[in-house]
């Protein structure tokens, strides 16, 4: 039987070597991308850049926008809002207990054309929800509990539910937040500028400056993939070479039981042949022996077996 343990740690490890290969390299493409200090820059920059490369920056500025959401349960005002709704229940299951659970009613999203600005200039996001590091700030978490009408408890009841209310979440990414965009920069016709995942390359929509981003994927390469994969190639080696050693071992005692056996078998075979007169043949020995053998005890090595153990 193959060592699936074994295995499975030094693929996981080999998975962390390239996990920890490909956050290195995403920290080196990040020091290579064009750093733009003030927004009014960008538009200068794109000008003399090279038409045919995509011209990937960052930049960084405050959350801005013409037309923002304002949030329904806590009155923020953002760019990007989502709303998530929970009915929260007991179910009745078959060892007779209520236990809690919860199923999802309403899930929305709604974004309004958003930009940064610095002061110097403003620069459209696109497709921010698709970026890595976007985190949405919980603006309010809010628990209606369901009325107590007779005949809907009892309906629900029925059902084997008690119903306990609906959570409501609202999470939204607040106008005025400073944020760092790394992605591809470009104008349309009429001037607009925007930022937007590249074709190949990396798109960031954070709240950490590029330093701090560039830090957090070089600890992350050093600590957690490396060492992680260095421990699980360690266990995984130890683990298959644990496995080989009981395979060998295993082998070498089934060898010399049978070695004990053939020898028993031989034995019992010359006594038998005491007794009579002149030698039988090769082949008849070794019909004799292989007739013997079966039959034989393995614990005495000298009478024939009556009992076996099933492992």
């Amino acid at each position: 039987m193959l060592p699936w343990g074994g295995l499975s740690c030094c693929l996981s490890a080999a998975a962390l070597y390239l996990l920890g290969r490909s956050s290195g390299r995403d920290a080196e493409v990040l020091r290579s991308v064009t750093k733009v200090n003030q927004l009014k820059d960008l538009a200068q920059l794109l000008d003399t850049a090279c038409k045919v490369l995509p011209l990937v920056v960052t930049i960084s500025g405050r959350v801005s926008s013409d037309t923002p959401i304002t949030c329904e349960y806590s009155g923020l005002r953002g760019v990007i809002v989502e709303e998530t709704a929970e009915q929260h229940f007991l179910k009745h299951n078959d060892a007779g207990s209520w236990i809690q659970d919860s199923a999802l009613m309403l899930s929305m999203s709604k974004e309004v054309p958003w930009y940064l600005d610095d002061g110097t200039g403003r620069v459209f996001v696109v497709g921010a929800r698709g970026a890595t590091g976007l985190a949405l700030t919980v603006a309010s978490e809010v628990f209606e509990e369901s009325g107590r009408s007779l005949v809907r408890g009892t309906l629900d009841y029925l059902q084997g539910l008690k119903m306990l209310g609906v959570k409501r979440i609202e999470r939204v990414l607040p106008t005025g937040t400073s944020l760092t965009v790394v992605g591809e920069a470009v104008k349309d016709d009429i001037g607009t500028i925007r930022i937007q995942r590249p074709h190949k390359g990396p798109f960031y929509v954070s709240p950490k400056s590029i330093d701090q981003l560039i830090a957090n994927l070089g600890k992350w390469a050093r600590l957690l993939y490396k060492y992680a994969s260095v421990g699980f190639t360690v266990f995984g080696v130890y683990l298959i070479a644990k496995h080989a050693i009981q395979y060998i071992m295993e082998r070498r005692r089934r060898w010399d039981l049978q070695k004990r056996v053939l020898a028993a078998a031989a034995q019992r075979l010359e006594q038998d042949n005491e007794g009579s007169n002149g030698k039988t043949e090769n082949g008849t020995d070794t019909a004799k022996r292989d007739r013997l053998m079966p039959d034989l005890c393995v614990i005495c090595l000298e009478q024939e077996y009556n009992a076996v153990f099933v492992p």
